[in-house]
């Protein structure tokens, strides 16, 4: 419900700041960039902190802390006047956010280890099919009655999340993993990354979410630019946003089972090397057709990708770390989705097919270099 709401109004950030009286084109990739950048900026900083306070008093209070700043905040977006205003709200829900790391948390510690793909991929799937729900849904609200309403159902989404964690969901059970594991002692931050090929595998997950969120900024713009009428933007970019969240379901959903008959190592630079297929895709051609075909490549690559790589650096996560030790993937994670907005914005006012041809190396970079480097 949680990422449902965020994408009724996120993937439209750019025409809300247009709104607000914003008309260059460089200067509206710019704020949007900020926008989307600094929540995850700041939200990587403390991710390993709310993580290690989830492994110590349980995680539903912290995903319940996390839905309540949201709930919130996203309220408040409705009733903003200016670009600064946008830009102060998302530096605060960036202070309270984390409930995405935590959630893989609770998926990883719940399964056995032999099922642990499955579980982080079952999560994940759930993750991106409410952004395949929202941006469409969230394009018609646009065309019918405006952003600024949207941006209130998209607290109600978060009310409602709020409202099922609390209800449903038992933190006693996972709660109950040892604190300390007596082969390996305490873990702290700095062994962690000493785990195998935990460090590879940050710095994926870092480049995956990078190219996966350099479109906010620039897609819809690069959409207008190609033709497409000013009252269709929003819907036509919401489909094309919501063909990769589903498309990203999909590939979490089948990795475990294409784990199940393939290394790690291999499904990660295959998952890579489809994803700077489609990054390529964009860059050549303007053709909304092909646009969707681009964004069914990217959603599977990545998220393949994703799942593969939570699940490898996952399998060498003793019991009772699992909030600090998914903390630390998230921290990379958000790091890529708070720089690459930034990047994408900053550039995208130059040239935005500029973009997408960084996307492709970049991809294509981590897909020689997992199958290169990557121990099993």
């Amino acid at each position: 419900m949680g990422y449902t709401g965020f994408t009724l109004v996120m993937p439209f950030l750019p025409l809300f700041i247009a709104q607000l009286g914003v008309t260059d084109v460089g200067e509206i990739a710019m704020w949007t960039g900020l926008s989307l950048g600094v929540t995850p900026g700041l939200t990587a900083l403390l991710a390993p902190a709310w993580g290690r306070l989830g492994d110590r008093f349980g995680r539903k209070i912290m995903v319940e802390r996390s839905l309540v700043s949201f709930v919130v905040l996203f309220a408040a977006m409705a009733f903003v006047r200016n670009v600064w205003q946008v830009l102060a709200v998302r530096a605060i829900q960036g202070l309270f956010a984390g409930y995405g790391s935590l959630s893989v948390a609770m998926a990883a510690e719940s399964a056995p280890r032999d099922k642990m793909p499955s579980a982080i991929g079952a999560v994940q799937t759930a993750q991106r099919i409410g952004p395949g729900v929202g941006p469409v849904i969230g394009g018609l609200l646009a065309s019918l009655v405006g952003l600024r309403p949207a941006f209130v159902a998209t607290a109600l989404f978060y009310l409602v999340a709020l409202v099922v964690v609390h209800a449903m969901y038992d933190d006693r059970a996972t709660h109950a993993q040892p604190a300390v594991d007596p082969e390996v002692g305490r873990v702290t931050f700095r062994n962690v990354l000493a785990f195998r090929n935990f460090i590879l595998m940050m710095a994926v997950i870092f480049g995956l979410q990078f190219v996966d969120r350099s479109f906010g900024p620039v897609l819809p713009l690069y959409v207008e630019q190609s033709g497409t009428s000013h009252d269709n933007v929003a819907l036509v970019s919401g489909t094309l946003f919501s063909i990769m969240a589903f498309t990203g379901a999909l590939g979490h959903h089948f990795c475990g089972k294409l784990l199940r008959h393939y290394s790690s190592r291999l499904v990660i630079a295959g998952g890579t090397a489809v994803a700077a297929a489609g990054a390529g895709l964009f860059g050549a051609s303007g053709n909304v057709w092909i646009m969707c075909a681009a964004s069914i490549l990217l959603g599977l690559g990545i998220g393949a990708a994703m799942t593969a790589s939570y699940s490898a650096a996952g399998a060498v996560i003793p019991p009772g770390a699992h909030g600090a030790s998914f903390g630390v993937l998230t921290s990379a994670s958000l790091v890529g989705m708070a720089s690459s907005p930034f990047i994408a914005g900053f550039v995208g006012g130059a040239s935005i097919r500029i973009v997408f041809f960084a996307d492709l190396a970049v991809m294509a970079l981590l897909a020689a270099f997992v199958h290169r480097t990557m121990t099993e």
